[in-house]
């Protein structure tokens, strides 16, 4: 019978999960607590961000997240948000957490951008032995800086580079999508791509195939950031899923960012049915109040996805992901028992 077995049982990998975005609202206002600031109610309400798909409304969501980032002021707080990311997606079934960071934000309180990120590599590994779960590092650099701060951070990941937990895996491309001028970002692409980081920007969720375009040709991706918008042109949706591109789609984030009115909206089951590798993410959880497994809720629910098309989809996130082909084998005949399990209520 569809819809009754337990998604957080159903193994899956979770690819697009902001750093800091990862916290519940109650984490971030010990944090908060422990440095002595107050955040704005808004943070830390029941009710998910909802803002217009303009600058106006980018703006809001850019001011929550940064008023939540401000208070990430120490080590001890840095390893604590890995050590609950990882904790949290474990709990919903995730064997392999990609966790995306861009240590800039993090540089002045632990002695540079360095020593940042060696604190996250190293709680991830720590994290992942505690948690049973792949806790790899995915380094993103910001459109809001200057593409010289980019080639700095992908030089960076250059140094961590390797496929397993603690390591970093791939070089991404954050913020606003109408910021900044995506060919000047291109030589920290290439920087990564030579030292075997594989490119995953963000693209195609504010702006539409045009931009989508403009990232596919300039920093040569491995899977989109979003993407949800390339099926506006099914002619581009072919071409990038022949070239291999995955779509990282965050139905909640694409609600809550006003890109469409509600979940049954997104396109989920048009990239499904073209062919895409599609993995489902939660993006910013602190601000949306949905985290992984209610991604596949919203799938079950609103797109009518039967438990052998969301064990399609799980499968779809583990092969999209940058683990080793040892852990994905080992994955997907996991994915395969949960749906032959008959035993669910």
């Amino acid at each position: 019978m569809r819809g009754v077995r337990d998604l957080n049982l159903l193994p899956k990998a979770h690819l697009h999960l902001h750093f800091t975005g990862s916290l519940r609202p109650s984490s971030l206002l010990k944090l908060a607590s422990d440095i002595g600031v107050r955040l704005p109610s808004s943070l830390t309400d029941a009710d998910p961000l909802r803002v217009p798909a303009d600058q106006r409304g980018w703006f809001r969501f850019q001011r929550h997240y940064d008023a939540a980032r401000a208070v990430v002021r120490s080590e001890a707080a840095m390893r604590a948000i890995v050590s609950q990311a990882a904790a949290e997606d474990a709990a919903e079934g995730s064997r392999r957490l990609e966790l995306q960071v861009d240590p800039t934000s993090y540089a002045p309180f632990v002695g540079g951008i360095t020593p940042a990120l060696e604190i996250i590599i190293d709680e991830a590994k720590t994290a992942s032995a505690t948690y049973g779960i792949e806790v790899a590092i995915i380094v993103a650099a910001s459109r809001i800086r200057h593409p010289l701060d980019a080639r700095t951070l992908a030089r960076l990941a250059a140094q961590y580079a390797g496929h397993g937990p603690g390591e970093v895996v791939a070089f991404g491309l954050s913020n606003d999508e109408r910021a900044g001028s995506t060919s000047d970002f291109a030589p920290a692409f290439r920087l990564a791509r030579h030292a075997g980081l594989p490119g995953v920007p963000h693209g195609g969720e504010l702006l539409g195939p045009d931009h989508v375009r403009q990232v596919v040709a300039h920093l040569k991706p491995r899977r989109l950031g979003h993407g949800v918008r390339a099926g506006e042109d099914p002619a581009l949706l072919e071409r990038l899923i022949s070239d291999g591109i995955a779509f990282e789609v965050c139905p909640a984030s694409n609600v809550s960012l006003g890109v469409y009115a509600g979940p049954a909206h997104v396109p989920l089951r048009q990239l499904i049915e073209a062919g895409a590798e599609v993995a489902l993410g939660a993006d910013d959880p602190l601000l949306f109040h949905s985290r992984l497994t209610d991604q596949y809720e919203i799938a079950r629910r609103d797109h009518h996805l039967s438990d052998h098309e969301l064990a399609d989809l799980a499968r779809s996130s583990i092969r999209a992901s940058l683990a080793s082909e040892a852990s994905k084998r080992t994955w997907l005949a996991e994915v395969d028992a949960w749906l032959d399990d008959e035993h669910h209520d």
